[in-house]
């Protein structure tokens, strides 16, 4: 058992030690001249103004992750519409209630208001 895995774990073991090995290279040999112009933040050539950072609505963060949920969705719809021949009767039904099951989430979602952005 556990040689079959051992080629994929050789493979992930170097891997992991060259990755540490360019790290530790560059740290080791890299330049190190800081200067007061290359410790500034760059942002597209613009001298930088306000907070670095920005305080982001709730609201962003639910609509990014149920854009997420409809967009996975369609992976399922578009390899089941592949396979649709071959799934026969039973598959078209499984897939009627994942869709059924799934348009009543749109709708709650809609129904909260999740989706508007004020």
């Amino acid at each position: 058992m556990f040689e079959d895995y051992l080629p994929l774990l050789v493979i992930l073991a170097l891997a992991v030690l060259i990755g540490f090995i360019v790290v530790l290279l560059g740290v080791l040999f890299g330049p190190r001249r800081p200067t007061p112009r290359k410790m500034a933040p760059y942002e597209s050539g613009m001298v930088p103004y306000g907070p670095g950072r920005r305080r982001m609505s709730v609201r962003y963060y639910l609509i990014a992750v149920l854009f997420i949920l409809f967009d996975i969705e369609v992976v399922f719809v578009v390899s089941w519409a592949v396979v649709l021949r071959k799934l026969g009767t039973l598959g078209l039904l499984g897939m009627l209630v994942f869709l059924v099951v799934l348009e009543v989430a749109h709708l709650y979602a809609w129904k909260k208001g999740a989706l508007e952005w004020d």
